[in-house]
């Protein structure tokens, strides 16, 4: 995240938290409903519950929000609640993780040229199908790391480690990661 977005997202949150500004809500919100999304697509694979989850996430933060709980980062926040909320979904409906549909790459059209390069559309197939075969805890992370772009103390702060064990989860999992697709070469 630049310079630039810490400042406006804490600029936000003071309008926030000091003068229950609900107009700041909705700028963060802006802010951070794709990528909310998004996280939560990639553990559910499902559209409407996933919309239905970061719904569900952001009236949380919200409500913590509103009864006078200080938030030091609110991304750390949010994913942390989206974490909790995707836990929630499978332990409630216990639900086992949809095969990758088309709506899925359409969705994810910010990742790059994808729909307009069929190589690079089986190329992201191969990695989303990669990930799944990854360990919850190596796929989140990377997920984080290398799709929205979190620095490690947050995703240490999200995961509830140290950014030393995050670092090293981080390092585990792209080395799986990396062999997960070199077998698929292979094949």
């Amino acid at each position: 995240m630049s310079v630039k977005s810490q400042i406006k997202e804490k600029w936000l949150l003071y309008r926030l938290e000091v003068k229950k500004d609900p107009e700041a809500f909705g700028e963060l919100y802006d802010l951070y409903a794709p990528r909310i999304y998004r996280f939560i697509y990639f553990k559910i694979s499902s559209g409407p519950d996933a919309e239905d989850i970061t719904a569900e996430v952001f009236l949380k933060v919200w409500e913590h929000i509103r009864n006078g709980r200080e938030v030091r980062k609110f991304a750390g926040l949010l994913y942390k609640v989206a974490r909790n909320k995707v836990i929630d979904f499978y332990r409630d409906r216990k639900v086992k993780v949809e095969a990758l549909d088309e709506n899925m790459l359409e969705q994810l059209s910010d990742l790059g040229a994808v729909q307009k390069n069929l190589e690079a559309r089986d190329e992201l197939q191969n990695l989303i199908k990669s990930l799944r075969l990854l360990k919850d805890e190596y796929r989140e992370a990377i997920t984080l790391r290398f799709i929205d772009g979190l620095s490690i103390g947050e995703i240490a702060e999200i995961l509830n480690k140290t950014q030393i064990n995050t670092r090293v989860l981080l390092h585990r999992a792209q080395k799986t990661l990396k062999k997960i697709l070199a077998a698929q070469e292979q094949k």
